[in-house]
């Protein structure tokens, strides 16, 4: 896994690993407007990224997909978004954010301690000065996303039970 020194260097691994996320990730089609809708990631209060990710996506593309990033103030609708990412500092907000996504074709994203196991997709989180992940498959499956095999041998830990 990347290892980071700065807080800086530690979200532009994060933004490195959120691109990476939607190469191995596939959405069923009515997440998307059309077959032209870009891949929009959603980042909810502060932007942790400080433009990190911005910059990551430009001019990527996944499969026929562009990318974009929008930056959502509290009480914005998460509609159009097929990536989630809830910082720590949105922390007591984090269990209205992901029952509000439950179930819909949106990737949740996050880095406060228990993400994954209090619902959310991925959880970041810090080993040494390594950023791992864990997933949360049963999250994954009942917003009917699918997950490459590749993509879950790079989690440390992958719950298969309780998405709900």
């Amino acid at each position: 896994m990347a290892q980071v020194n700065s807080s800086s260097s530690e979200y532009t691994v994060k933004a490195a690993f959120l691109f990476h996320f939607a190469e191995f990730v596939d959405w069923p089609a009515e997440a998307f407007k059309d077959a032209n809708t870009p891949i929009t990631y959603c980042i909810t209060g502060e932007d942790p990224f400080h433009g990190a990710l911005d910059d990551s996506l430009r001019a990527k593309v996944v499969g026929n997909r562009g990318m974009r990033v929008e930056h959502l103030k509290q009480g914005d609708s998460v509609q159009g978004c097929q990536v989630l990412f809830i910082g720590a500092a949105e922390n007591k907000r984090t269990a209205s954010i992901l029952a509000n996504v439950k179930r819909s074709a949106i990737l949740t994203v996050g880095e406060s301690q228990n993400f994954a196991e209090n619902g959310g997709m991925i959880e970041f989180f810090l080993e040494g000065k390594k950023i791992r992940f864990d997933i949360n498959l049963a999250a994954v499956n009942a917003a009917k996303l699918k997950m490459s095999a590749r993509l879950l041998a790079l989690a440390k830990t992958v719950k298969t039970a309780g998405g709900d």
